[in-house]
């Protein structure tokens, strides 16, 4: 999802999260905790009760079992029911989902587009100079740098995006990232049970996930399925899905990819709210592979912890302020409401209070809960209790819409710069590659040698509709600093500067 805060007119501000919380979030968020509680004590009672009977000696308990008076059919029926008990509980158990590797597409320099060459298309493009100087503003205050991609069909002039365009990058992106994944992994594609695609715009017939099996050779019976439309937040909502089938298919492994097509998008009018994607959107992919398998523990990277999705389609105002629609030259293009950044802060402020109690330490659980009711019972003027998430997470992977919701999200949960740093850093270098953007940064923070074992991740991602999702995930194992990938050649470059931006 695009920032629109670029734009020559302010937009609202992202509102600030320790204004109005919405009681039920917080409601929501509990009732998780409290589940997991109980899931969790069942565990130390069963093991207490097992080790108070094997520490009684042969008499304790032969005087024990005189003292009950049981026949043999209360004996059979205790048994069965806790046969029954014990089997319904670890039948029920979620299996643990582990991460075992991922990998993102890293575009050939033949489609870089500097600065001045992106200008320069524009301006042979555009007939309007006051769309062409909007577009120069906005690329100036972007936050992308001069290296960032677009697919071989946006260079023409005029761009090219036909069918077979499309589909040449849909092969360009996804291949190559399955390809180095399949190497990463050793995993040969006949052993993959699921697979999950999401693409927001481009859907073609047959679909994308058609387009892997085609390629390589995947199982007749594995379970496909191709997401589109759902936005910038589609690549944690293909991991909800992977997380869902693989807790009902045992043993198995999911294909999870994440990727926008930028090819068939351009969009050749003047309105100004649908030129921000030209400007932002770059190419980009990435392909994760997912296990349910136990014995996939010791080699995994990481392990999913929570998945929270909010969605906030029932407002108007959130199912309209990322649309696509035609304008009144009949041009197809991604329309974007002056009222998204406030939108955005309204459905992030709502999963960050339902995920909040399921990650913060107790002890800042209690200040935000007490603040909070005080502030609703005895007096509304309390001055609010901000939790500290730096206790609860190690590393943070904002999604790289644009460079004001980065900016909010820093101040508002009071993040430092090096918190950011990979949002940052990925939006610079590759630009808003919707929702593959949240791998690239973990894949910075992996190629800095910063990821350890035990460290808590947490990606923020959203999206069009509106949504807003959050994953949690644990690192298993030191992560190694990778010598390849999007990263390898240009890491040591980063961080980089980015001036700040003036507001004439």
């Amino acid at each position: 999802m695009p920032s629109s805060s670029s734009s020559s007119s302010p937009s609202p501000p992202l509102p600030e999260f320790k204004n109005s919380v919405k009681l039920k979030y917080v409601k929501l968020g509990y009732q998780y905790l409290v589940n997991h509680i109980l899931t969790l004590l069942l565990i130390p009672i069963i093991a207490a009760v097992g080790l108070e009977v094997a520490r009684m000696g042969p008499s304790e308990f032969l005087s024990l079992w005189r003292s009950l008076h049981l026949d043999l059919l209360e004996i059979l029926c205790s048994a069965f029911i806790i046969v029954f008990v014990a089997t319904v509980y670890f039948m029920s158990r979620p299996r643990p989902i582990y991460l075992l590797d991922y990998a993102c597409f890293k575009p050939p320099m033949s489609c870089r587009v500097p600065f001045s060459t992106f200008m320069e298309h524009t301006r042979l493009i555009c007939s309007d100079e006051k769309s062409y100087q909007f577009q120069a503003r906005i690329l100036e205050r972007s936050g992308l740098g001069e290296e960032t991609c677009l697919p071989p069909a946006n260079h023409y002039i005029p761009p090219s995006p036909n069918m077979e365009a499309s589909r040449a990058e849909a092969k360009l992106v996804i291949f190559s990232a399955v390809d180095d994944l399949l190497a990463r992994t050793g995993i040969k594609p006949k052993d993959i049970d699921i697979l999950v695609v999401n693409c927001s715009l481009f859907s073609p017939t047959p679909s994308l996930s058609a387009m892997i099996v085609n390629r390589y050779k995947l199982r007749g019976n594995i379970h496909s399925f191709n997401l589109s439309g759902m936005g910038c937040s589609a690549g944690l909502i293909s991991i909800d899905l992977a997380r869902d089938l693989l807790q009902v298919h045992a043993n198995s492994t999911a294909l999870v990819v994440s990727t926008e097509i930028i090819t068939p998008n351009f969009y050749a009018g003047n309105q100004r709210s649908m030129l921000l994607p030209n400007c932002l959107f770059r190419m980009g992919a990435a392909a994760i592979l997912l296990s349910n398998r136990r014995r996939d523990r010791r080699r995994a990277k990481y392990r999913l912890v929570h998945l929270v999705r909010t969605h906030k389609g029932a407002d108007e105002k959130a199912y309209r302020c990322v649309y696509e629609e035609e304008d009144k030259d009949g041009h197809s293009g991604i329309s974007l409401s002056k009222d998204l950044m406030a939108i955005a802060g309204e459905a992030l402020k709502s999963n960050i209070t339902t995920i909040g109690p399921l990650v913060l330490p107790a002890s800042e659980q209690l200040l935000f809960l007490f603040t909070l009711i005080g502030r609703k019972i005895i007096n509304p003027k309390w001055k609010p209790y901000i939790p500290d998430f730096k206790q609860a997470f190690e590393h943070f992977c904002i999604h790289a819409g644009g460079r004001a919701v980065i900016d909010e999200l820093q101040k508002n949960l009071q993040l430092s710069a090096e918190h950011v740093e990979a949002s940052r850093m990925t939006l610079h270098r590759f630009g808003n590659t919707s929702s593959s953007s949240l791998w690239y940064e973990l894949n910075y923070i992996e190629s800095k040698g910063r990821m350890k074992r035990g460290d808590r991740v947490w990606q923020i991602g959203f999206g069009s509709g509106f949504k807003c999702n959050s994953a949690v995930w644990k690192c298993m194992r030191t992560v190694k600093i990778p010598l390849d990938g999007p990263w390898g050649d240009s890491i040591d470059r980063y961080p980089v500067f980015i001036p700040e931006v003036v507001k004439l």
